[in-house]
């Protein structure tokens, strides 16, 4: 019986599956090929999560932070800011430790049967180096775009996050509904994969490489780590200070719960004298002094994981939209579009059938979405010079910034409106998991054009000549 439980997975172990799990509990994303965009895309995770990945029932704080610094010129990213600090506060990195997925990735990947690279002088030195990527990556490229062109880029992930790329741009580009996307890919796509290449190979020579020399979001936490309520703590009096904690360590620490220290708790089975141990406040979790776990906590736990497990993928009620032509109802080229309806930013109201007889365009964006703000001038512009067009611009629901407040002083012609939570009118156009996309309408309410991607006034031009003529 010993021999077969010394094969079963630690408690940390467990409990970094169960986060992932959880964090990415829109399993049928997966199976659809779409991002999960509901009312719980508004909540942050507390480990590194890709709101891309098509499993993510939640937004990643480390996106969401460089989104809101982005937004400052409009509104104080207070909400953000509270929800890292709370999560800093109560659990430091024990975060990095127990609750990140990527983590959990990078220690699989360690287990290959490879040469290790010890830590030394140098990759104590190298662990600085997230620090300076926080500053410029995560903070200072979002704040410069933001209040000085107006335009939200979130440095770290456009550039360098190997979890977005793989949660995300891999995962949504292996489904074949998204085969097209891959014509969008560029530049920027080929350097962030050859970093997640760099990242997947060094782990299994380097002990969480990412996490030590790259993760922004660690070395937030890592400034949290001497207070936090949950983390590892040593009992000087019984402490020899042998240095074994140390020693075993294969992060870059110099003393057991430093910045470096992801409150894995390997150290308190090296240490002889029992003087660590693994605390909520006072409260014991892994040591010598620990009680039994409460069979009620697991059972909370399981019980949560299959509630969310359930509500996030039980079937959605399907409700048809009238038709109002011959053609079948659908999103494709050919197919009448169904119904859209939808509440304007401003008063008013858009439903799609009162326009028989216009060509409309529909443009689906975000304000995070640094593609979409850029192109929308474009269909400004052409609203001007085709005023009997119709054009409606509608915000995916996942709400980061004051959308209101972006375009009160742009002056624009073209109609704005924000999917419902629903996402009614995404669904509606087969609105894809990445932004933009535009769709053309001929008068007759059947589908022109609908792909993914950025259009120029060229490509406007032609797509209403097309329709006009059908």
């Amino acid at each position: 019986m010993d021999g077969f439980r010394s094969h079963l997975p630690s408690a940390r172990r467990l409990s970094q599956l169960y986060a992932a799990l959880l964090y990415n509990a829109h399993l049928k994303g997966f199976i659809q090929g779409e991002i999960y965009t509901g009312n719980a895309k508004a909540l942050c995770v507390p480990g590194l999560n890709c709101y891309s990945c098509p499993g993510a029932v939640a937004a990643c704080p480390l996106g969401a932070l460089q989104n809101a610094l982005a937004s400052t010129g409009h509104r104080a990213g207070w909400y953000v800011l509270g929800m890292l600090a709370l999560f800093g506060v109560i659990l430091g990195r024990t975060v990095c430790g127990w609750l990140c997925p990527f983590g959990l990735i990078q220690e699989l990947l360690h287990k290959l049967p490879t040469p290790k690279l010890k830590k030394s002088r140098i990759t104590r030195a190298l662990s600085w180096l997230k620090y300076a990527i926080l500053a410029v990556f995560v903070a200072a490229i979002p704040l410069y775009f933001g209040l000085f062109r107006d335009l939200p880029l979130p440095g770290f992930c456009k550039y360098i996050c190997p979890a977005g790329t793989l949660e995300g741009a891999v995962a949504l580009l292996l489904h074949p509904k998204n085969a097209e996307l891959s014509s969008m890919l560029g530049a920027v796509f080929v350097r962030k994969a050859i970093i997640l290449a760099l990242v997947i190979v060094g782990s299994m020579f380097v002990y969480r490489v990412f996490c030590r020399f790259l993760c922004p979001l660690g070395a937030i936490y890592g400034l949290f780590n001497r207070f936090a309520l949950v983390g590892v703590r040593v009992d000087q009096n019984r402490c020899n200070g042998c240095g074994a904690c140390v020693r075993h360590c294969q992060m870059d620490v110099r003393r057991v719960g430093d910045h470096e220290c992801i409150q894995c708790g390997k150290c308190i089975g090296v240490c002889a004298q029992g003087a660590i141990t693994l605390r909520c406040g006072k409260a014991v979790l892994k040591g010598a002094a620990r009680k039994k776990p409460r069979v009620a906590l697991r059972v909370i736990a399981t019980v949560a994981l299959i509630a969310a497990l359930v509500g996030f993928n039980w079937p959605a009620k399907h409700v048809e939209a009238p038709v109002v032509s011959d053609a079948p109802l659908g999103h494709e080229a050919g197919e009448q579009l169904p119904d859209i309806q939808a509440e304007l930013i401003g008063g008013g109201r858009f439903t799609l059938s009162e326009h028989r007889g216009q060509v409309v365009l529909i443009n689906l964006w975000a304000t995070y979405c640094a593609p979409c703000v850029k192109e929308l001038p474009e269909f400004d512009a052409f609203r001007q010079a085709h005023p009997e067009v119709e054009v409606l611009a509608v915000h995916s629901s996942l709400v980061t910034d004051d959308v209101a407040a972006y375009l009160s002083d742009k002056g624009w012609s073209i109609h704005f409106a924000v999917d419902g939570p629903d996402d009614a009118i995404f669904n509606a156009v087969g609105g894809s998991p990445l932004l933009p996309q535009t769709i053309v309408v001929n008068p007759r309410g059947e589908v022109v054009y609908n792909k993914a991607g950025s259009v120029s006034l060229e490509l406007l031009e032609a797509l209403y000549d097309e329709a006009s003529r059908n």
